[in-house]
């Protein structure tokens, strides 16, 4: 039995939801153990092209067992919609939803945008879909949990005392506040829109537990990335939970997980979309953004590009306490005639990089030779140019954690193991 986590090195889209997909022909379960749907990961296999935001990503295969773990924050209507696209391409879900997970309501997702409206300048680049309030009311004892939805008096219950508490604070923090709904409506509105999935909710602990003593493979997948960790993340340009590998195992409802693996996904460039610090960005992204198609899979917002930065890689390596990296779009580099990892920085407190926010910081960079050929066919390491295989041995060099999947394009078969 093997237990593989695959969690990100940098700030999210990282392409995990490739790597997922990929080590999901041989897992028995696949579990999200923590996020919405704020982030979204791409799936790119025979099937089509999915963007996946609440589901995890192994749900193309129909033996494997698609777990939304407890650590997350579900948003009802977005996941029956998820759930109809996927199985409208001839999907078979097998799904199990924590009954110990949160419930993001429509009601989150306008306190979101109405506090990013009000702190202006300053907002901190919310996807505005509600995730960090129903955090927040998760940790202030008043968020509505999955498993109510099957008892439907207590729903209606913790809905009115919720609202109760939550409307007049809106109301006195933004003027223009308008909620008409009741919490009878809200109920009503809950049990209809989570009719299609609401048999999956369960204790995920037991069928999860069963898979473990039978000795099956599980994969456990994060979202976003260690520099949007809650804790060790780039505060507060953060996501609203743990993204790090560590709380793998209490976000899926197996407390006492020891994984066998745990695989941080690095891009082979730096990326960034939301509000921060890219501290090796690019002076001219534009043609180099287009031609790598980066932009967020929720939103759809434009990533800032930037150089490959190996201390803030190195950094989120360690954070997530990884043992292999899969470093993805390699493919993206060909043709990029300035080639350069940024190996160290200059400035004032550069000695603690956590924190780039703080301090002005200049990239120190080392110069790499590109190439151009097209790698997108390259099956075997020793197949890439000289160029791109000293680029790939020398990010594993710097991170000190050997590179053991190099990705040259979306498709499951563009993947090279070493």
């Amino acid at each position: 039995m093997s237990s593989i986590v695959v969690v990100g090195a940098n700030w999210g889209d990282e392409g995990k939801g490739r790597i997922v997909d990929f080590l999901a022909e041989k897992a028995s379960a696949s579990i999200r153990f923590q996020g919405g749907n704020n982030a979204g990961h791409t799936v790119v296999n025979d099937l089509g092209t999915f963007k996946l935001h609440q589901l995890p990503s192994g749900v193309f295969n129909p033996d494997c067992l698609a777990v939304l773990g407890p650590g997350m924050v579900i948003s009802p209507e977005h996941l029956t919609k998820e759930i109809e696209e996927v199985s409208a391409a001839g999907v078979k879900v097998n799904l199990c939803i924590s009954d110990r997970a949160t419930l993001c309501l429509p009601l989150h997702a306008l306190e979101d945008t109405l506090e990013e409206e009000r702190l202006g300048d300053g907002a901190y680049g919310s996807t505005r879909q509600g995730i960090a309030p129903a955090y927040g009311d998760r940790v202030m004892k008043k968020g509505i949990l999955v498993g109510w939805l099957q008892q439907p008096d207590v729903l209606l219950e913790r809905i009115q005392f919720m609202m109760d508490w939550k409307l007049p604070q809106l109301k006195a923090l933004y003027p223009s506040f308008e909620f008409e709904q009741t919490a009878e409506e809200m109920t009503q509105w809950l049990l209809d829109v989570s009719a299609p999935w609401r048999d999956a909710i369960c204790n995920v602990t037991q069928p999860l537990k069963a898979l473990q003593a039978k000795g099956e493979n599980l994969l456990f997948e994060a979202q976003l990335g260690a520099g949007r960790d809650l804790v060790y993340g780039e505060y507060p340009w953060t996501t609203s939970s743990n993204v790090i590998s560590t709380y793998a195992g209490i976000g899926s409802g197996l407390p006492a997980l020891r994984p066998e693996c745990v695989i941080a996904v690095a891009k082979a460039f730096s990326s960034s979309v939301g509000t921060g610090t890219l501290v090796t960005a690019m002076e001219e992204q534009d043609a180099f953004r287009e031609s790598a198609n980066e932009f967020g899979a929720t939103t759809g917002r434009p990533r800032d590009m930037g150089y490959f930065d190996a201390v803030a890689t190195r950094n989120g390596v360690e954070i997530q306490a990884a043992t292999e990296i899969a470093l993805t779009k390699v493919d993206c580099l060909s043709g990029l005639t300035d080639l350069k990892i940024c190996v160290g920085y200059d400035g004032d407190h550069s000695e603690n990089p956590i924190w780039p926010q703080t301090a002005s910081l200049a990239p120190v960079y080392e110069q790499m030779e590109g190439w151009n050929e097209d790698i997108t066919s390259c099956r075997q390491f020793e197949e890439l140019p000289k160029a791109a295989q000293a680029y790939v041995l020398r990010i594993e060099e710097l991170m000190g954690v050997p590179v053991k999947m190099v990705s040259v394009g979306p498709g499951r078969e563009q993947m090279i193991m070493r």
